[in-house]
């Protein structure tokens, strides 16, 4: 019995201690960080107090506490895809605004060192070894 409730709990608070040290090393963007966060304290809420789950469950007329639980994790894991599929969208045009400058910019650098490998004066051609002076007969 302890156990079932322990585990949940415990794994609930790995979940707050790892994305917090994913936060401190940088590895975990704030504002996806903020996100999960609430993910793991509403989890560490829920293991620690199940009645909760189950007089929520009660008072929105579900049946089986559990099957709350899932609906809630279908509509946060939908919420978490449509917001990382709007994330890669801006990205995708940033990007691509950020190739076409780069495009542009490559096309002015050429232009430039074209006009400057013309503007520049050619060396002279080597000289070559003269040629012995024909001998004077006369």
């Amino acid at each position: 019995m302890i156990l079932s409730v322990l585990a949940p709990f415990v794994l609930s608070l790995i979940i707050v201690v790892i994305v917090v040290e994913m936060l401190r090393r940088k590895k975990l963007r704030e504002k996806y960080a903020a996100l999960w966060l609430v993910v793991g304290l509403a989890t560490l809420v829920l293991a620690a107090f199940p009645q909760l789950l189950a007089l929520t469950a009660r008072l929105l007329g579900v049946q089986v506490p559990s099957n709350l639980l899932f609906a809630m994790a279908i509509v946060l894991a939908l919420g978490v895809c449509l917001h990382l599929s709007w994330e890669i969208s801006v990205v995708e045009d940033e990007t691509r605004t950020l190739a076409e400058e780069a495009a542009i910019l490559r096309t002015h650098i050429e232009r430039l060192e074209a006009r400057l490998d013309a503007e520049r004066p050619k060396p002279a051609a080597p000289a070559t070894a003269a040629e012995p002076a024909p001998l004077d007969r006369g």
